[in-house]
């Protein structure tokens, strides 16, 4: 029998009993954010290096309010 991780989120580690998560894929892989990570993902991926790979390659948005 095997038994698959329950997702987490990359950033934090969270799982879905503690926080909602968001489902993506990256370079084919299957992957979680939670809601309070999802902005540094999009505003600044350089904080998640070491747990994302490339996240040192990913532009920021230029979008800003």
């Amino acid at each position: 029998m095997t038994t698959e991780a329950k997702p987490r989120c990359l950033a934090c580690q969270r799982g879905s009993d503690d926080v909602p998560l968001l489902g993506l894929t990256y370079k084919g892989e299957a992957l979680s954010i939670c809601p309070e990570h999802l902005p540094v993902l999009i505003h600044d991926p350089q904080q998640l290096i070491g747990q994302l790979a490339d996240a040192d390659r990913l532009r920021p948005s230029d979008y800003h309010d």
